[in-house]
């Protein structure tokens, strides 16, 4: 399973949001190239960045700051945030970016999300933020009325290579995954799955292992790597490096 360090981008700064409040963040550093060499230095084989501010506003907002990243790692680079059109997407492609994330408009445009796999295959990815078993949209500001796993079938039926499962009421909060709603929504679809929010300790991560046989391939980690709960190389020891080559074509993002 794929460890996949989070570094969460606000106003050009490394921070952690707690349950995606925007008014409840922590800044972890100013630099945020500085923390992805980091996470590279100790073993990420991938990097998921968030561009906090374009999920506010529904476009890119730190767009310098990710090429620069990009720009300074030698591994794959997936982001979201404010990704709304076709250019949006483009733009991160242009750049270095190797999966483009999808949030509100998977609600809001499902064509667009057929348009986007089509265009760029097997580098689409759907972000499924829930509250409460309720997909959030426009940087979790909003809450909709529908049902995650009921997106997440529609997603994987648009052509996506993935979908990234977020527990909003987790996020940020040390708590641990929510392992019955990722399992419930993994068999539900035939596409990976990567979970995020919650992961406080290593025996979270090892979790998870039980629902990698059912396309739970890798797990965001977040404010447990920033706070020193989690140790990144520790961590990727643990549960293997990302196996993500190791599935089936058809099953790979």
């Amino acid at each position: 399973m794929e460890v996949l360090p989070a570094i969460d981008i606000l106003e050009g700064k490394c921070v952690r949001l707690y349950q995606g409040d925007y008014q409840q963040s922590r800044v972890f550093n100013e630099n945020p190239v500085t923390v992805a060499l980091q996470w590279v230095e100790q073993g990420a084989t991938r990097l998921h960045l968030v561009d906090l501010d374009g999920a506010k506003e529904g476009k890119s907002v730190n767009l310098p700051t990710i090429e620069a990243i990009v720009r300074a790692v030698d591994i794959p680079v997936q982001v979201g945030g404010g990704l709304r059109d076709v250019a949006g997407a483009s733009n991160l492609f242009n750049i270095g970016v190797e999966y483009a994330i999808l949030g509100t408009i998977a609600v809001e445009n499902p064509d667009l999300v057929s348009e986007l796999s089509q265009r760029f295959p097997k580098r689409i990815l759907v972000g499924i933020d829930a509250r409460g078993g309720k997909v959030a949209t426009r940087g979790w500001l909003e809450t909709s009325e529908v049902e995650a796993i009921d997106l997440a079938r529609r997603m994987a039926s648009r052509g996506v290579a993935g979908i990234i499962y977020t527990d909003i009421h987790r996020d940020g909060t040390l708590t641990g995954p929510n392992l019955p709603a990722l399992r419930e929504l993994a068999e539900a679809i035939e596409i990976p799955v990567i979970a995020s929010g919650g992961v406080s300790s290593l025996t979270d991560l090892l979790s998870l292992l039980g629902l990698e046989s059912i396309g739970v391939t890798g797990v965001i980690v977040g404010r447990a790597l920033y706070t020193g709960e989690v140790d990144l190389g520790e961590a990727i020891r643990a549960i293997g490096p990302g196996r993500w080559q190791d599935v089936p074509p058809n099953f790979i993002a």
